[in-house]
């Protein structure tokens, strides 16, 4: 709109008339003194409303009504933004008339028995600022992590979601007809990445992925947003933890300056963290749980979920640092592509990047060698003819350097970054085994 000012340049025009937009938020009509509350997408600005001819423009209509108010700008310290808008003349853009199922102007309840209605009513509870600021941080979070890759030298790619068969793994992926074929959605983009690397070396992609595991936890969704990366020319695992980790570290010491008031808003835990990341063995942690929690865990293949929590908290407080590398995972565990570790051949040269209590990312080291790729495969019981495997071993057999990288779960991410409780409220349209809609 032609004239239109946002409500957080308001502060500057004090004492001039202004014409802002956005939608009625909040309204109290106490007879002379008449106060409505206007949003937009930079904030909110309180009016004063004393004319009853421009008070019954609104009668019959309910908030999320959109509106163009004009009127005089005046500073108030008590007011939102400090400043009010005062004799307003309305100009009604958008009438609504229906009652919204959520009071959007009321905190909004993240209790276990409240996510369902918040999901369904997504498309109005988001406009709740509280809510707002959740995926304003996720936003921010996304866009460092791009900052970050491509200050690196790193090629942001797009792959396919759609493919011809799970050559990967079969048991967890949606299968779909497509036009007379059988195709599955994309579990990840490991095949494609590490093409990629044979032409670009560096290269991430941020995108859906689809995993079929019919899982209810807290942790566990079926559509989940990843970064993924790969990484080629490392002399070693080492080189390949090293430049996730500092990633990370830029992307979070960078958040938690800009976004401050969001973060304290929401009450997202406090930071502890340092550029190095402490780094233990699976078996070394298997070893301090057990031996800390008198409970044996030396038999586990994987890192149970309270072990992530509790060596998350060991690290926070013995390390000061709440991310932590878990290192040199069973070999039981690996896949076909994952280099073997020479010096402990029972483990692979993988790690899984943990924070506050869950796991992120798994970051391996990959296998590059063609005739060492194919054994692996046979190993696993896979066929490396298979024409599923073909495109991607040609890579391989052209040349592909030493490379690694990782897959790392944005939502849990930024899930653990506010301080949220589940997966879900850190997706604005969650995909679980119960929910396709909204």
């Amino acid at each position: 709109m032609k004239n239109r000012v946002l409500v957080a340049e308001l502060p500057k025009l004090t004492g001039k008339s202004a014409s802002v937009s956005g939608w009625l938020f909040k309204r109290r009509l106490l007879g002379g003194l008449n106060f409505l509350v206007l949003r937009d997408r930079t904030g909110i600005v309180q009016l004063l409303l004393e004319d009853e001819n421009e008070l019954k423009k609104l009668e019959g209509l309910q908030l999320g009504t959109v509106l163009t108010v004009t009127g005089e700008v005046l500073a108030d310290e008590r007011a939102p933004g400090g400043v009010e808008i005062h004799c307003p003349k309305l100009e009604i853009i958008t009438p609504v008339s229906e009652v919204m199922p959520i009071e959007i102007d009321k905190p909004i309840s993240h209790k276990p028995e409240h996510l369902e209605t918040l999901f369904d009513n997504r498309e109005v509870t988001v406009r709740n600022l509280q809510e707002q600021k959740i995926f304003r941080i996720r936003s921010e979070v996304t866009g460092l992590i791009r900052q970050f890759l491509l200050s690196e030298e790193f090629v942001e790619i797009h792959t396919p979601k759609l493919l011809a068969e799970a050559t990967e793994g079969g048991a967890e992926v949606f299968k779909l007809e497509y036009f007379g074929k059988q195709a599955t959605l994309a579990q990840s983009p490991q095949f494609y990445k590490q093409m990629m690397v044979g032409a670009f070396e560096r290269v991430f992609e941020i995108a859906p992925a689809y995993r079929a595991e019919p899982s209810a936890t807290t942790r566990h969704v079926t559509e989940v947003t990843m970064l993924d990366i790969e990484i080629a020319f490392v002399e070693n695992h080492d080189d390949v933890l090293n430049i996730i980790q500092k990633m990370v570290y830029s992307v979070l010491t960078e958040l938690y300056k800009s976004n401050t008031d969001n973060l304290t808003s929401l009450q997202a835990p406090d930071l502890v963290i340092k550029d190095n990341f402490p780094r233990y063995t699976v078996a070394e942690i298997h070893e301090m749980y057990s031996k800390a929690n008198k409970t044996d865990t030396t038999g586990e293949k994987d890192l149970t979920p309270d072990e992530e929590r509790w060596i998350c908290e060991y690290a926070k407080k013995n390390d000061g640092c709440e991310l932590v590398y878990a290192t040199e995972l069973p070999l039981e565990a690996h896949k076909f592509y994952q280099m073997i570790n020479p010096e402990n051949p029972q483990t692979v040269l993988a790690a899984d990047l943990l924070f506050r209590g869950v796991e992120l990312a798994t970051c391996p080291m990959r296998e590059h060698r063609y005739e060492k790729m194919v054994a692996q495969m046979k190993a696993k019981g896979m066929d490396p003819s298979h024409p599923g495997f073909s495109h991607y071993l040609n890579a391989f057999k052209y040349g592909l350097p030493p490379h690694g990288g990782c897959g790392f779960g944005l939502d849990r991410f930024v899930q653990k970054i506010v301080g949220l409780n589940n997966i879900k409220e850190a997706i604005l349209f969650p995909r679980d085994i119960h929910r396709l809609t909204p």
